[in-house]
């Protein structure tokens, strides 16, 4: 399982300060995307996920340029969430240095749009979901009847996606739901968000997750990113 680290883009720099030391007050606190992604690379993170928090706000991408940045000082894999619900989303984030996109929900509502995405992004493209039914049955839906997770799951998989990034608003994943969504839709499974500790990892680990993608409690140094990899080996 990958263990994949998560940084929110907000005004170009990271909203989180991260300060690798400072139990020790080692180094220095730094909200440079790219230099944070310099470091945890150097930790031996082997993806990134990145969230265009000012995009996932006005629906558009917005932080192209600190994309840009970062990905020409790595060769490791970017994955841009946030804001991406179009063709021509996608075409900006792949021209901007993103290798993967995850879409936003709302792309399930539009079979249309996304299948264009998809002949644009093939397996790169994902598509994020928040699999508590209270929050699917709350979604803002065209359909004049909610979806449940699994009818979701499956729509998209159907469609042609392979890969589904489950965001659980901070609230901890349940490991079941994980490990039955795995074994019936066949897809690639990120969980993000509500994992704060190791014995987390380790379930959604034995759960067939493909991987975790840590955002504050990496760079809080709540987890640390070379144990936690070993640990979802």
């Amino acid at each position: 399982m990958q263990v994949i680290p998560a940084i929110d883009l907000e005004g170009g720099r990271s909203r989180i300060v991260y300060w690798p030391g400072a139990a020790t007050g080692v180094g220095a606190p730094t909200d440079r995307p790219d230099r944070i992604v310099e470091r945890l690379v150097g930790l031996g993170a082997s993806l990134i996920h990145l969230i265009d928090f000012d995009g996932a706000r006005s629906g558009a991408p917005e932080n192209l340029a600190a994309v840009g940045a970062i990905a020409a000082g790595t060769a490791v894999p970017l994955q841009l969430a946030g804001g991406l619900d179009s063709a021509e989303g996608v075409r900006l984030a792949f021209a901007a240095g993103a290798t993967r996109v995850v879409l936003t929900t709302a792309i399930a509502d539009r079979p249309d749009v996304l299948r264009e995405c998809l002949d644009i992004a093939g397996d790169w493209l994902a598509v994020g979901l928040d699999p508590r039914p209270e929050r699917l049955a709350a979604f803002p839906w065209r359909r004049p009847v909610p979806p449940t997770v699994d009818g979701l799951v499956g729509e998209l998989t159907a469609a042609g996606v392979a890969r589904l990034v489950l965001s659980h608003g901070g609230a901890a994943p349940d490991p079941d739901r994980v490990r039955a969504l795995v074994r019936t839709s066949g897809a690639e499974i990120l969980i993000a968000g509500g994992v704060r500790d190791l014995d987390a990892l380790r379930r959604l680990r034995d759960a067939g997750a493909s991987g975790v993608i840590l955002g504050e409690a990496l760079l809080s140094g709540a987890i640390d990113l070379p144990i936690a990899l070993e640990t979802a080996a």
